[in-house]
This record gives structure tokens, C-alpha cells and sequence, in this order.
């Protein structure tokens, strides 16, 4: 009993640990810019891994330098309430558990039948920018509840020690936009052959439409559905709050 007392309490003194660590790398976000996130790390070594060589284009740039356009395509399109919300859209989380239990739903009769098995179904989260920062700059790329609960913590420290303003600055300058392609200025030069400053708002709205899967779209870059889902955020920039 006492031994396993002693490791309860090592758990929970290295998980405490884990925490102290996280809130001393967000802190440092205040004064610091991250040279990397932990999903670019990893698409590095995957990139690496598959093709022998490194491919990294990413350039940082101050949030002056980003143009207005490509902020509020962004907000726009993935986080209409940016300005408003704490970090996390409970409405957008209550419809993703919603969809998560219907997909369970979905796969535990076909697995019943013991014949071709399916894959477990995705936890799918409303996710946030700032949920998305959380996970892209410190956690993982798997999908399971305890990561989840982790990225609930980072968005709740990201929120508490740094400004709308920086959130989004640091969001914009380490997203992924294509393969080996990280933030704003990188996907200006790539695409457009121009600085992040000087996008136009379609430019902006062509961009903030790739972002949930930007490798896919950046091969198929005439895809009607990216150039219709690009109208119809261009015209929503208008209303999007900027911080």
C-alpha cells in the first residue's frame, strides 16, 4: 500500500511539474517569440523521415506588419468570437461532444460484428485560435480526452498571461500553411510572391479558408470550393472585431 502511495503521489508531483513548466514557457511568450512550435517540430522530422531533407520557410514578423485583411479573414473564418470569448467556445465543445458520442454511436455496431473493424472515432473539438495555439505550440497531435483536458489548461494560461494582440500575433506568425510553409509572411511570399503586409482581402481570405487543411489545398489551389468558401469570408471580414 505504501508503495503504491509513493508512486500516486511521484504522478501527481510530475504532473504538477509538467504544469510549472508550461506556465513558464507561456509567461516567457510576454517578452519572447517561440522559435518553434512542437507541430512544427514534428512536421520537420516527418518531412525529414520522408524525404531526406528539412524543408522550414517561416519568417517572423511584429503584428504591424501582418496586414488587417489576413486578421480578421483569420477571425473570420475560424473564431468569430475572439475578442469576446475566455479561450473556449463552450457552445462550440457542447456540439463537438454532441458529434463525438453520434460517431461512437455510429462505430460500435459495425464493431459488434466482428468484421472489418473500425478505426476509433475522432474526438472533434470547436476548437479556438487560442485552443489552436495551445495544441500547435506545446501538446501533441493526437486526439484523445486527456490531451484535450491539457489544452483546455494551456488556452486557460495563454489567455491569463498574454493579450488578445499577442495571442494572435504569435497564432499568425507559426500556423501552418503548406507543406514546410509557417506563418503569415512565409504563405505571402508563397503564394503570392508578396510581404504579409500587403495582402489583399481576397488574398487574406484565400489563405484564412486553407488553414484547416492547408497541404490539401495547397495542391489543389483552384479548388471551387476554396475560391467559393473565400467569397463568402471576404464578405464576413467587415464585422470581424480586431484585438
Amino acid at each position: 500500500m505504501k508503495a503504491l502511495l509513493r508512486w500516486m503521489l511521484l504522478l501527481v508531483l510530475a504532473l504538477l511539474g509538467l504544469q510549472l513548466f508550461f506556465v513558464a514557457r507561456i509567461a516567457a511568450l510576454t517578452v519572447l517569440d517561440p522559435a518553434s512550435t512542437s507541430f512544427q517540430r514534428s512536421e520537420a522530422v516527418r518531412v525529414q523521415r520522408e524525404t531526406g531533407h528539412l524543408r522550414w520557410r517561416q519568417q517572423w514578423v511584429p503584428y504591424q506588419n501582418i496586414a488587417d485583411t489576413l486578421k480578421r479573414a483569420v477571425i473570420a473564418s475560424e473564431d468569430d468570437g475572439f475578442t469576446q470569448h475566455d479561450g473556449v467556445e463552450w457552445d462550440a465543445i457542447q456540439k463537438a461532444w454532441q458529434k463525438n458520442a453520434k460517431a461512437e454511436a455510429r462505430a460500435q455496431p459495425a464493431a459488434s460484428t466482428g468484421r472489418n473493424a473500425p478505426r476509433p472515432p475522432k474526438i472533434v473539438g470547436g476548437s479556438t485560435i487560442t485552443q489552436q495555439l495551445a495544441k500547435n505550440l506545446l501538446l501533441s497531435g493526437e486526439r484523445t480526452l486527456l490531451r484535450k483536458g491539457q489544452e483546455f489548461v494551456l488556452t486557460a494560461l495563454l489567455e491569463a498571461f498574454l493579450s488578445k494582440q499577442r495571442i494572435l500575433e504569435i497564432y499568425l506568425n507559426s500556423v501552418e500553411w503548406g507543406e514546410g510553409v509557417f506563418g503569415a509572411e512565409a504563405a505571402a511570399q508563397h503564394y503570392f510572391r508578396k510581404s504579409a503586409a500587403r495582402l489583399s482581402a481576397s488574398e487574406a481570405a484565400r489563405l484564412a479558408v486553407m488553414l484547416p487543411r492547408p497541404k490539401y489545398f495547397e495542391k489543389l489551389p483552384n479548388s471551387p470550393y476554396l475560391a467559393a468558401r473565400a467569397a463568402t469570408i471576404q464578405a464576413r471580414m467587415g464585422s470581424a472585431v480586431l484585438p
